[in-house]
């Protein structure tokens, strides 16, 4: 009995430049459904990392013999390539059993499997406990009927199996199965980040988020709940992934990493094992929580913290209201101002393109940028991704011009404002990275900076046209 789980051949999000992420999903899930079931062999194919085409990918089906292939589409963009993968297992072997899974696939479970006979099974919200029940329930021969956190066909029509609880302690969770991968994992690493040769590992340190914004999938996916690992562990998982395999570059995942007791008692176990100089790693914290927490933010520096990406969202009160945000625009002047201090490399995250923007709103995000300045800003259209509240309201009022999920990237336009077209609100992107990125004084700055990080940033973005990328959106 064999478990193929499969990182399909993709495009990489070029807004970020040149990177290849080791795929955490699946190897999440090797690791768990190996921990509970032995006699299983189970291999994960990185198609990105080995290099593999979609006709090498059919070869390697083939000469590999899977009984069930897995593949998810974490983003919904990657949904056809996901399915593109299951489509060339079943070329390969009519008889394969396919699963889906991810968060595109989990909250649009019913379509999906009215338009894509390639997928046989959905793993709905979280898949560890559920798809090792799957595979028992396959090797038994059994009906998948009492699988719970399923959807699937059944006598010709499409069954959804009740929801399955989420797991109650996630230090309880194996180490990501990192040794399915461990003849590329030399490969793994972030070039504008942390350089081409910095080796690059994930880390998940908690799934969910207290917070509600309109436009996040995450949190409803996770079902609301926000769960962490215990400082212990996660510090566990960082050194684990220094000692055995060399990562100098860590991201930790978590949507809300959240500053406080928690955030400081990992500080403290990093620090305390010795290797806090010798790594940097990255996450995302809300403006509202670097303010309230300013007093760590030394200690979160010397524990390695190198990075952060800032929800800064909007210059404007009333949009932040609309998307359920909970922050003001002066706590990101502030956020930035205390990172700077404490020379942690400040990434802003915007979002245009909101119902009510204008060119005028826009225009005074730009200026607003220029006035705070982080290190480094990324702007991104606001995408109607299902599951998210903002999905639900655009579908409602018929907004959503554009259904091609590849275009669900954040740097498509996919509907337009009520003063925008969609071709306007692309436009107004390219504006915004121009107006940032095209400051002769930012560059630069940026490209002779005294901080390692941002230097490398400007230099890498400086090589990389990336002005150019977005202008052939159009």
């Amino acid at each position: 009995m064999k478990v193929l789980f499969v990182e399909p051949p993709k495009d990489y999000w070029f807004v970020m430049g040149e990177y290849l992420p080791p795929p955490y999903g699946i190897l999440q899930l090797a690791a768990y459904l190996e921990s509970k079931n032995k006699n299983v062999e189970i291999e994960v194919l990185d198609c990105q990392a080995k290099g593999l085409d979609w006709k090498a990918l059919e070869k390697h089906v083939e000469a590999s013999a899977p009984d069930i292939v897995a593949s998810s589409a974490l983003a919904t963009c990657n949904t056809y390539v996901a399915v593109r993968t299951l489509e060339t297992a079943k070329k390969v072997n009519p008889n394969v059993l396919t699963v889906a899974g991810g968060q595109h696939f989990t909250m649009m479970a019913q379509e999906s499997l009215e338009t894509y006979p390639e997928i046989d099974v959905i793993v709905r919200g979280e898949g560890e406990l559920t798809l090792v029940e799957l595979v028992k329930a396959f090797v038994e021969k059994k009906s998948f009927a009492r699988t719970k956190g399923i959807s699937f066909r059944h006598e010709g029509e499409i069954q959804h199996n009740p929801s399955r609880p989420l797991i109650e302690n996630l230090d309880d969770l194996p180490y990501p199965g990192y040794h399915f991968v461990e003849d590329v994992v030399h490969k793994y690493h972030f070039t504008a980040m942390a350089g081409p040769k910095t080796r690059y590992a994930l880390i998940e340190g908690s799934r969910g988020c207290p917070h509600r914004c309109t436009f996040c999938t995450q949190w409803k996916h996770w079902e609301g709940v926000w769960r962490t690992k215990s400082p212990r562990r996660i510090a566990d998982e960082f050194e684990f992934c220094y000692e055995k395999y060399g990562s100098k570059f860590i991201w930790l995942t978590d949507d809300n990493f959240g500053l406080g007791k928690r955030a400081s008692d990992l500080a403290d176990e990093i620090i305390k094992r010795g290797f806090s100089d010798d790594v940097m790693w990255f996450t995302q914290v809300r403006c509202d929580d670097v303010v309230k927490h300013r007093d760590l933010l030394p200690k979160m520096r010397r524990s390695g913290l190198r990075w952060t990406l800032l929800g800064v969202e909007s210059a404007s009160q009333s949009t932040l209201e609309a998307f359920k945000k909970g922050i003001r625009p002066e706590d990101a002047k502030t956020a930035v101002k205390s990172l700077h201090e404490n020379d942690i490399f400040a990434h802003a995250m915007l979002i245009i393109g909101e119902r009510k923007d204008t060119a005028e709103s826009i225009a005074h995000l730009r200026e607003f940028m220029n006035d705070i300045n982080p290190a480094f800003a990324i702007f991104a259209i606001l995408t109607p991704f299902p599951g998210t509240e903002v999905f639900e309201e655009a579908k409602r009022n018929g907004w959503i011009e554009d259904f091609n999920w590849a275009h669900y990237d954040m740097v498509h336009a996919i509907m337009p404002t009520e003063t925008l077209s969609r071709e306007e609100v692309q436009e107004e992107l390219y504006n915004c990275y121009r107006s940032f990125f095209g400051s002769w004084g930012r560059r630069f700055k940026g490209l002779f900076s005294t901080n390692e990080i941002k230097r490398r940033v400007f230099w890498y973005m400086a090589t990389k046209g990336i002005l150019k990328q977005l202008r052939s959106l159009f």
